[in-house]
């Protein structure tokens, strides 16, 4: 399986206790219905197969686990940091209607003001909020909260959201 046929959800972030059990911590959002019987771990820019024989999971992202043939926290050690993948087909189907901040990758955005400003290159999730990021023309970057406050509108069919940005806010990323 190549990278290309998988999608990213995380990490090995560290060991735990001598046995080989592994601490795993998901980058992917809805880590809560990935199919956990076999994972693929990039060593040397190259899937190995890890089946998992037990693993419990925590509601703050992370994981522990235990990986056949892997009994001992030195054979353990060799995988922290290293990316884990899936198949594609183990993707977790979404409803339609669950809509999240980060669906807002790739969307246009048009503030009262200025017009287009350019397009959504990264959601991030801060600890009050999120903050999207976008690609000025220059080659700059803006980046503002996701507040009600300041959204007008998004139509999901043609990928534009409506801002109503702070004055001076697109004039200081600009300069």
């Amino acid at each position: 399986m190549t990278i290309e046929e998988s999608f990213y959800i995380g990490y090995i972030s560290k060991t735990r206790g001598l046995k080989g059990e592994v601490q795993l911590y998901f980058e992917f959002e809805d880590y809560e219905d990935l199919d956990l019987d076999i994972i693929f771990v990039e060593v040397n820019k190259k899937l190995v197969p890890y089946f998992i024989e037990t693993v419990k999971l925590h509601n703050n992202s992370t994981a522990y686990a235990t990986f056949e043939d892997v009994d001992h926290i030195d054979k353990a050690k060799a995988l922290v940091h290293k990316k884990m993948y899936l198949p594609n087909d183990k993707m977790p189907e979404r409803d339609p209607d669950d809509f999240r901040w980060t669906d807002l990758v790739g969307f246009l955005v048009v503030d009262e003001e200025h017009g287009e400003l350019g397009e959504i290159i990264d959601v991030t999730e801060m600890p009050q909020q999120f903050i999207a990021t976008v690609e000025l023309e220059e080659g700059k970057k803006l980046m503002f909260p996701l507040s009600e406050d300041l959204i007008l509108g998004i139509d999901g069919e043609e990928e534009i959201i409506e801002v109503d940005l702070p004055e001076g806010l697109v004039d200081l990323y600009k300069e």
